[in-house]
């Protein structure tokens, strides 16, 4: 077996280099005649909506506007019986036979070439006189010569009969409707939207909302999948979830393949569930590619499935994906898979996406021979545009909620270094990267307020949690506009400031005071270990959990199991850590350990009791340069803002009368 096969079950999955997989996937498509449009369908303009297709061109019918028509309203007359017209030698025109009231629109008479603005003439009556209504005179006075054609939209200004209004492959959008039917066209042909059936398998798998017990896993890959098809032209029909059961499940893809022009077949997460998968594909049709060397989304199945001959259609097999069962996988795979062959069979070229080049953060290491999808967030700090992986499990759904934007790092590349530069296709306009603040430090609830607040005033935080220590450093580097830190010092009793000289070297910074806030020990409901204090952390029943290296909590624990003569190695559960006080407060809520240090409003956010133990300010370290830039604006305007102050003064444990002022 090679480095890329594997195992699993009683199948391999050899690991198919991406292009390859495509490549094969696509010619057994075109094989079966499922390589272009699928399907046409005509519809009035009026049901057509926008997003959808062309599958023929538009061509011109009609002439737009198909006569001369008045542009103005005013007299259509012959253009050369105005030439010499003077302010001090005005030219009288009967009306009727020399000049001919228009509105604008009105068609012109066949003699008549121009048309002269009404509040250009002067309407007289038979006597010579003023005429009462300028509309209807027996004559008109002008003073200006007209040129030919002027105030006339000619036959065809817009549109000429026969030719190409709008080519196939092309995405309706409100004005083309408008077009369309001004070339003479009632309807239109676009391409069938074509129709997926997704799957959803496991025997673990609830449905959203359900009430749920340990081992239980919510079903929303279907949900995410729909909504992607949807988006991208398609008419997704979601099937219910489908037990472990081999009979079962056959049944039920065997219906969507005839119901459907695309089956996707959802896998489980329980070990060996792709392989499940597998077998019901082999067992209905034929599989070509059973592994992908894309990280994440592994094992990615594609193949076809026997149609059981629904009436009237003469396409003999489904096309199939496996789609994994981790939620990133499962929407990249729909990314990387089903998008392409939507754009196939609907007949359109795929999307541009906006690819920008940003430097990367932090350092990535990929697996040898895969093209790995790296998530990333992006934003300019000074004039550098920065990319900042997020967390890369195939299971944090939430990785790609906040990415900006993927990094795809390609076979042979087995990783690359914190300030290289880096490709990004972007989720989002760049427009909107550029008003993004960038907050590294330690974690804080108060953040999550202030990014809904900032969303309103034009800005967006992205908020990175790698400790107050790690926040200093980013600022050094120029990653970030601010960074959050309760760094103390055991000699002083003073926070952040003793730290900045040793973190920052010559950045120049401002220190802003933001929240105080309550620290103090996270314990299970009802505190069944009776813990009061830090020197219960020495007992061998109590299992605590950490927080990383660098962040101002760690400083802090250190700083008090110092004072009581407490070693590290003594505290069972110290080398367990997590990276922000809600982490700590469900590793607890879980079990995985019995108390940790953290603020009040964590343990309340999880039902969990708390016991104080000391107050700390909680500082903005923001550098002079971000402070000019005008980015950071409306988050000073927030500090004095008495709705947002009172949001976070809601929130347990904290106290906002120093919010804003600053301390050096």
């Amino acid at each position: 077996m090679s480095d890329h096969t594997h195992r699993s079950g009683d199948f391999y999955l050899y690991d198919v280099p991406l292009e390859l997989a495509q490549s094969r996937f696509y010619a057994a498509l075109e094989r079966h005649g499922l390589g272009g449009v699928l399907r046409e369908e005509s519809l009035p303009l009026d049901e057509a909506l926008c997003g959808r297709v062309l599958a023929s061109p538009v061509w011109a019918k009609l002439s737009s506007p198909h006569y001369h028509a008045a542009a103005m309203d005013g007299f259509a007359l012959e253009s050369r019986r105005t030439f010499g017209a003077m302010p001090t030698q005005p030219l009288i025109l009967s009306a009727g036979d020399q000049a001919l009231y228009v509105d604008t629109g009105d068609p012109l008479p066949d003699w008549a070439d121009a048309v002269v603005l009404i509040e250009n003439t002067e309407g007289l009556d038979a006597a010579g006189a003023i005429a009462a209504d300028p509309r209807q005179p027996h004559a008109i006075r002008i003073r200006a010569a007209c040129p030919p054609w002027s105030h006339v939209r000619p036959m065809g200004e817009d549109i000429i009969a026969s030719e190409l209004v709008l080519p196939s492959g092309h995405t309706l959008r409100p004005v083309d409707l408008g077009a369309i039917a001004a070339s003479g066209q009632g309807q239109v042909s676009v391409s069938a939207r074509p129709r997926v059936g997704i799957i959803p398998t496991g025997s673990e798998l609830v449905q959203p909302g359900a009430a749920v017990k340990p081992g239980d896993i919510i079903e929303y890959n279907s949900l995410v999948l729909a909504a992607q098809v949807n988006t991208w032209g398609g008419v997704a029909r979601r099937y219910p979830i489908t037990r472990d059961d081999f009979d079962a499940l056959c049944a039920v893809v065997a219906q969507a393949a005839g119901e459907n022009d695309l089956v996707l077949l959802n896998a489980g997460s329980s070990a060996g569930s792709e392989d499940f998968s597998a077998r019901v594909i082999q067992r209905l049709g034929e599989v070509f590619v059973h592994g992908v060397a894309v990280r994440p989304g592994h094992p990615v199945i594609l193949g076809v499935l026997n149609r059981s001959g629904a009436p009237g259609e003469s396409q003999a097999v489904t096309p199939v994906i496996g789609v994994p069962g981790y939620p990133v996988s499962a929407a990249l795979t729909g990314e990387i898979f089903v998008e392409p062959l939507l754009d196939r069979w609907l007949g359109r070229a795929a999307p541009p996406r906006d690819e920008v080049e940003a430097i990367l953060t932090h350092k990535i290491v990929s697996p040898p021979g895969d093209d790995d999808y790296v998530r990333v967030v992006v934003g300019r700090v000074g004039q550098r545009l920065l990319a900042a992986p997020v967390s890369r499990g195939a299971g944090v759904i939430t990785s790609l909620v906040r990415a900006d934007g993927i990094a795809v790092l390609g076979r042979g590349i087995q990783g690359m270094e914190a300030g290289e530069p880096v490709k990004v296709r972007l989720y989002r306009k760049l427009p909107e990267l550029e008003n993004t603040i960038f907050a590294i430090g330690s974690h804080d609830m108060t953040l999550d307020l202030l990014a809904q607040h900032l969303v309103v005033r034009g800005r967006r935080l992205v908020s990175a949690n790698v400790g107050s220590q790690g926040g200093l450093v980013a600022l050094r580097r120029g990653e970030a506009h601010l960074a959050g830190s309760h760094l103390l010092d055991p000699q002083t009793g003073e926070y952040n400031l003793s730290y900045l000289p040793r973190y920052l070297g010559d950045v120049k910074v401002r220190v802003i005071a933001w929240v105080e806030r309550e620290q103090g020990l996270i314990v299970k409901p009802g505190n069944p270990l009776a813990i009061h204090s830090l020197a219960d952390l020495a007992r061998q029943n109590v299992r605590y959990i950490n927080r990383q290296r660098g962040a101002g909590t760690r400083v802090l624990l250190d700083f008090e199991l110092e004072k009581l003569g407490i070693q590290p190695a003594q505290v069972t559960g110290y080398q367990q850590e997590e990276f922000t006080h809600l982490a700590v407060a469900a590793a607890v809520a879980s079990g995985r350990g019995d108390c940790g240090l953290g603020i009040t409003a964590a343990a309340r956010a999880l039902g969990l009791d708390f016991i104080p133990l000391c107050h700390e300010r909680y500082d903005l370290i923001i550098p002079l340069e971000h402070l000019e830039s005008g980015l950071l604006d409306p988050l000073f305007a927030l500090m004095e803002d008495e709705r947002f102050r009172a949001s976070v003064a809601a929130l347990p444990g904290y106290n906002i009368l120093q919010m804003g002022k600053v301390i050096a």
